[in-house]
């Protein structure tokens, strides 16, 4: 297929998924578009919000719309890495007694960790293996997950007694969190209306899984111009605080800034974005609208920063502009 035949169907595809998601989900589009982007670009996303704002029905609408298997993980603090993984239990179906290997809810296109943040560390690092190889190892086996394979963790900002924080390294291999904000007024009333309708609402396939692989090639098409690319390590090299590049918020308050992982992510995702907005060329502007989800979770702040209550957020509202200044400036 033609590049141009190629990105019209995608992006047709694209538009009719979140039409599809629509019906479900009101508002909270960047959310939506967030959990598509990491679809499609083949990573994974933590999404962090009180409770009650859809996050679990926005997998569960998406694994219907993309006809996926769809599997959910409650974590508790007495859940173990078998419960997630899978175990090995004995059969005795033909008579003989011999070990089998039973899959866990591990094995789904699309797996929802739901409350990541309330299990053991032990626990949470049952994921690391799956999130990363696409791989589970039982023993000397080693079990591949079939794609596309997207785990989208959730974090309670609130209740934080007797939860544990996701360490770093976890962190990184989230390749989006997206933070979930209320509805607004006009969204809370869609909400409401759709509540007391007689009616349910229900959503057609639009997707299977091959389709999701070939937009995934298609994603792959889109141009990566030498000054974009050097826009996106500009922007990581600009929150390590001890870099030639590094940005005056992350020289006084980043104790860590992004690792390289980080520019990859901005790339990748920039790639899906262009593609939903119809281009086959990767632009400054979608690195700068993919960045906050990026990187917020892959600076580590100093003492300083907690003192004088600044926060990802704050830090990133700075870095982003000017990077973007620097580009401009760069280009006249």
């Amino acid at each position: 297929m033609q590049p141009e035949a190629a990105l019209q169907l995608a992006t047709k595809q694209l538009k009719l998924v979140r039409a599809e998601i629509g019906k479900i989900i009101v508002g909270q589009q960047e959310v939506v578009d967030g959990v598509l982007i990491c679809m499609l670009a083949g990573g994974h996303v933590l999404l962090e919000g009180v409770p009650g704002l859809g996050k679990t029905t926005l997998l569960r609408t998406l694994s219907r719309v993309l006809h996926l298997k769809y599997s959910r993980i409650q974590f508790t603090p007495d859940l173990m890495p078998a419960d997630i993984v899978g175990s090995m239990i004995i059969d005795t179906e033909d008579g003989a007694k011999t070990l089998r290997f039973q899959p866990g809810p591990i094995f789904a296109h699309l797996v929802l960790a739901d409350e990541i943040n309330r299990a053991t560390p032990k626990t949470q690092s049952a994921l690391l293996e799956a999130m990363q190889e696409h791989t589970v190892t039982i023993g000397t086996s080693t079990h591949h997950l079939e794609a596309p394979f997207l785990v989208m963790a959730t974090q309670n900002p609130i209740e934080m007694e007797g939860t544990y924080p996701l360490p770093e390294a976890q962190l990184d291999r989230f390749l989006m969190k997206i933070l979930v904000k209320y509805p607004s007024r006009e969204d809370l009333g869609t909400i409401v209306e759709r509540t007391i309708q007689k009616d349910e609402i229900t959503v057609e396939p639009v997707l299977d899984h091959m389709e999701i692989l070939g937009l995934r090639d298609v994603c792959h098409q889109v141009l990566v111009a030498p000054h974009v690319r050097e826009h996106a390590i500009n922007m990581v090299m600009a929150t390590q605080p001890e870099g030639p590049l590094s940005h005056e918020m992350s020289r006084k308050y980043v104790r860590y800034g992004s690792s390289p992982r980080g520019a990859q992510a901005l790339v990748e995702c920039g790639r899906v974005l262009a593609l939903m907005n119809g281009r086959l060329h990767l632009s400054v502007e979608d690195i700068d609208v993919v960045a906050p989800a990026v990187l917020r979770h892959r600076i580590i702040l100093n003492f300083d920063a907690h003192a004088e209550g600044q926060n990802p957020e704050t830090i990133l509202t700075q870095i982003i502009p000017s990077v973007s200044k620097g580009v401009s400036a760069s280009v006249r």
